[in-house]
């Protein structure tokens, strides 16, 4: 629900409430007894942390359990800006975290191979999609986290992938792994090696290591932000981080092989070709709307000219969409954020009902549907989310990233928000939320310079 809307019946509220006052002093009350106020949504207020990490509601309590240039179980350093994450089952009940680092090839956050890429000459460097030139690797890429919640204890972690350029966000999949995505169109050229822009597949392992990188071409070359997988179907959903991106779907040739090719599609909205959801201008699309949808293939996906938005939009009526981000699958929707999206350039939440023939000719029949969730317009209620997640109990939690103080934001399955945590540490983003198998832990990053987070307290006492 937007806050023009929550504005206006909060408004029409309190004035229904006057009348109905004015009318029992008149002995002309309603016979039913007044609807009690609508508790307000979340756990409480936030807290004040005396480690000035993150303020949290009363009974919530975290750890922080691996930061920036720690030495890992490889004799790596964790390396800095932290991003993307998801959780998966690991062995005796643990959690394995895989997590993306927003990496360059010349930053000056600490990477894998430390300050001065010293232990780079250790790396298996066949393994590293691009080992860079002149001694300079690229150091984005992913770490793999073992951690035990029922003892709230890290038990190792390590560098799972190697050699790729910021690594933003990405998505779990519904066999044990994690697609981590480029957001870049880096060309090889001067210290790079290779060209970038692609998403690549890491499995959701305890096992210490590092993996070949292989590119997964076919789900297209462009600004990569966040992917999701529909169990049922197989198909990957994937945002582009661009203010005039597009949202395409991958549909695989074998399911579960994303390595085996597939078809990239862009999503269009029936009857409405180039509709430009982003409202900047006017507000062409109003919370609760709801669009059937088409997908068109686009071609030559691997394009040297980052130009897939260009062509998708002006030759195949593909809708426009102001920031894709975060992206996440739960109980048949796909949830996802476009991070400058609506009038005030706030964010938006949109989300996505696959067809039950998904993929298959009989979708025309029986399209997909589109919906915009939420577009809030108030930086108080939240401003800017990016990544995102959805709680064991419905709820999504967002991950600012906005130009003052940042939040952990909860919104209900209505649309109410509420603050679940707020950053104390710095005024950097937040980011990779994502629950532990157990429904437990919450896990959240301080990207810069790179803190992850295991936050806990009583899931279950929620007010609204």
């Amino acid at each position: 629900m937007n806050s023009s809307r929550r504005s206006f019946l909060k408004v029409s509220g309190a004035c229904t409430m006057g009348f109905l006052g004015l009318r029992s002093l008149t002995g002309k009350g309603l016979s039913k007894p007044l609807p009690k106020p609508k508790a307000p949504a979340g756990y409480g207020d936030l807290q004040p942390d005396p480690e000035g990490v993150i303020e949290l509601p009363a009974g919530f309590t975290y750890r922080i359990l691996s930061e920036v240039g720690e030495l890992m179980d490889d004799g790596y350093r964790v390396p800095g800006l932290h991003d993307g994450m998801a959780a998966f089952p690991g062995p005796a009940g643990s959690t394995i975290l895989v997590r993306n680092h927003e990496l360059g090839i010349d930053h000056q956050t600490i990477g894998a191979f430390g300050p001065i890429n010293q232990l780079l000459k250790s790396a298996d460097r066949e393994k590293l999609y691009d080992a860079g030139r002149r001694r300079r690797a690229c150091l984005g890429g992913t770490t793999n986290v073992v951690y035990n919640t029922r003892e709230m204890r890290l038990e190792k972690h390590f560098l799972s992938l190697g050699g790729t350029v910021r690594n933003c966000a990405g998505g779990p999949t519904p066999w044990g792994s994690w697609i981590t995505c480029e957001e870049t169109v880096q060309k090889e050229e001067g210290l790079y090696a290779r060209d970038h822009g692609y998403n690549f597949e890491v499995p959701a392992t305890s096992e210490v290591g590092l993996i070949p990188a292989v590119p997964l071409k076919a789900m297209g070359r462009f600004v990569h932000e966040a992917v999701a997988v529909d169990p049922k179907s197989g198909i990957v959903y994937e945002t582009e981080d661009r203010g005039d991106g597009l949202l395409y779907r991958f549909i695989p040739n074998k399911p579960g092989e994303l390595t085996a090719g597939g078809r990239l599609q862009v999503l269009k909205v029936k009857g409405k070709p180039g509709l430009d959801t982003r409202n900047w201008n006017a507000r062409k699309v109003l919370p609760g709307h709801v669009f059937e949808v088409e997908w068109a293939d686009i071609d030559d996906v691997e394009s040297p000219n980052d130009d897939l938005r260009y062509r998708g939009f002006e030759d195949l009526g593909a809708a426009r969409f102001a920031r894709g981000e975060g992206m996440w699958w739960d109980k048949g929707w796909i949830y996802f954020v476009c991070t400058n999206g609506g009038l005030n350039k706030k964010g938006q939440v949109w989300r996505y009902a696959p067809s039950a023939e998904e993929g298959k000719p009989g979708e025309k029949g029986s399209p997909g549907k589109l919906e915009l969730f939420i577009e809030p317009n108030d930086g108080n209620l939240v401003e800017n989310a990016d990544n995102l997640t959805v709680a064991p109990w419905g709820d999504l939690v967002l991950c600012e990233d906005g130009p003052n103080e940042q939040f952990l934001v909860g919104v209900t399955p209505r649309g109410d928000l509420y603050k679940l945590g707020r950053n104390v540490f710095n005024n950097s983003e937040f980011a990779g939320s994502t629950f532990s198998p157990d429904g437990t832990t919450l896990f959240a990053n301080i990207q810069n310079p790179g803190i992850t987070l295991a936050i806990t307290g009583p899931w279950t006492q929620k007010k609204g």
